[in-house]
């Protein structure tokens, strides 16, 4: 999941060098609070790979859209992000931009750009879909407003751990989110079962004057939005790379011999780990 990091907002490229000394100094200023780390950006239009030694599944036709792949927060149901062609030259990974689609508009973070995208998509089967569009690069006016929704979303907690309290409804907050245009806000919890969480939503929506969606999730999930290390010392996969999960049984640990060391094959989420899946192919 998309965990934002304002710091790498002012990242650019070279011949914007005279920029971004003067956003960085703003930017350090407003967010003193978190640690500038510089990283040296190459001349290629694409970064990272995805799902190394996999079969491109040459069935489906490209996509020739202009396209990005993003991390978000807020709820989009798509990963991808269609971009305008006056803008498309000017993107480049990690950078913040500003998205919408019919009902919203969300901040997001880029992801992966350029021709590599157009395989990516070719190689999961998608085509033609509808997609959220780009509006414009964020500016310090719109991380201003991210930081206010910030401190919003702080000042909800107690709030949120309050009103259950009150309405005796047994979950547990994960993470709460605004939306950027501040339109929605949504409470993420993990829960045993299905809640009647009606008179919550009520109290909420009174209390913060805008749409209240509550979301379960589960345990996997939540350690994607909480994120951590792994028994191997690395960043949990959920967090680092993967956008589904699937089904992990013990099946797969009997066909790897690993049956004999069950008790180390729990990740922090309580699951069997994800990576189990790696190597059955």
């Amino acid at each position: 999941m998309f965990h934002i990091d304002l710091t790498h907002f002012s990242k650019k490229t070279t011949d914007q060098s005279d920029q971004l000394s003067t956003n960085q100094h703003v930017y350090e200023n407003l967010y003193n609070s978190l640690i500038v780390n510089k990283i040296n950006r190459s001349n290629c239009n694409y970064s990272a790979c995805f799902l190394c030694n996999s079969e491109v599944h040459r069935n489906f036709p490209i996509d020739q859209r202009s396209i990005i792949e993003l991390e978000c927060n807020g709820l989009l149901n798509s990963e991808f992000c269609e971009i305008p062609i006056n803008i498309s030259e000017n993107l480049f990974p990690e950078d913040f931009i500003i998205i919408k689609n019919e009902e919203f508009q969300e901040i997001a973070q880029v992801k992966l750009i350029g021709e590599i995208v157009k395989i990516k998509r070719q190689s999961i089967g998608l085509y033609g879909e509808t997609l959220p569009e780009v509006i414009r690069k964020a500016t310090l006016e719109d991380l201003e407003k991210v930081r206010k929704n910030f401190d919003d979303e702080i000042r909800a907690v107690p709030i949120f751990k309050k009103a259950i309290k009150k309405f005796n409804i047994d979950m547990k907050l994960v993470s709460i989110h605004f939306q950027f245009d501040r339109k929605k806000l949504y409470f993420f919890y993990t829960a045993d079962g299905r809640v009647d969480f009606r008179e919550l939503a009520k109290e909420l929506a009174a209390e913060f004057k805008t749409r209240i969606e509550l979301r379960q999730i589960g345990v996997r999930d939540e350690a994607k939005k909480i994120g951590g290390l792994g028994s191997c010392g690395r960043e949990l996969c959920c967090i680092r790379f993967l956008s589904s999960f699937k089904r992990i049984t013990t099946q797969l640990a009997n066909e790897q011999n690993l049956l004999s060391s069950m008790g180390k094959l729990s990740g922090p989420c309580g699951k069997l780990k994800c990576c189990l899946s790696f190597e059955i192919e």
